[in-house]
């Protein structure tokens, strides 16, 4: 009995010590221990709070998910819809964030170069407007009227697309081919406050090289602006 009892209690041991190295591994893939507690203890809009956060989001060469979102005017937009898109210049911004307000000439002039040849402008405000009142769809309508956007203007409602996409500035933009295959993400060029002294015209350099059958270079640029407003509670 007592060679039984210590062979029981060996055997034990052993399936113990084989669980909690499972567990380790399993926890070094996703995240520390300690990060799935706090995950656990939090209430539902935290982690949705914490996943905003730090999006993962795409990598270049990822095929994005379409979306369908609702625009200024009014009417639900999504990618599939755009038959004739040889690509498409997704770029999250907002009307309040200093950045975005002095990209959105050089938007305007991108869409109005691009559009024409297969490769609109799609803008989308991912701004939770009670974080931001400045954000909110009502006055989304407001700056585009007040500016003329040739390009649509979606609001992000609920949240949903950004972190998906891993945006986490305004402007953030992410070049996509006709296959929805993210080819650039980053900055539209190397200097915000002076688009005379623009050195580097990122977006536009990667726009035509997927026009001459090629792949951006450089293909990821730091994006330089305001940072997303979601709810942190």
């Amino acid at each position: 009995m007592k060679n039984f009892a210590l062979g029981t209690l060996f055997f034990t041991l052993l399936l113990l010590m084989s669980c909690g190295q499972t567990a380790v591994q399993d926890t070094s893939v996703n995240s520390s221990p300690s990060q799935n507690e706090k995950m656990v203890n939090q209430s539902p809009k935290a982690v949705q709070a914490a996943l905003k956060a730090s999006p993962s989001g795409y990598a270049v060469g990822d095929k994005a998910t379409d979306f369908n979102l609702k625009g200024v005017d009014g009417k639900m937009y999504s990618m599939s819809a755009m038959k004739d898109a040889k690509g498409f210049i997704v770029t999250f911004t907002c009307n309040h964030c200093p950045y975005s307000v002095m990209y959105e000439d050089r938007l305007i002039d991108l869409h109005k170069k691009y559009a024409a040849e297969g490769y609109p402008v799609i803008a989308i405000n991912p701004n939770d407007p009670v974080v931001q009142p400045e954000d909110s769809y009502e006055k989304m309508k407001v700056r585009a009227t007040e500016k003329s956007f040739p390009f649509v203007y979606l609001f992000d409602e609920g949240q949903q697309v950004y972190p998906k996409y891993g945006a986490t500035r305004t402007p953030h933009v992410f070049l996509l081919d006709n296959e929805m295959t993210v080819q650039y993400i980053g900055a539209i060029d190397d200097n915000a406050r002076d688009s005379k002294a623009v050195k580097a015209k990122y977006l536009e350099d990667a726009i035509e090289a997927l026009k001459k059958g090629g792949k951006p270079d450089p293909n990821f640029t730091k994006a330089i602006g305001c940072s997303i407003k979601y709810d942190k509670s």
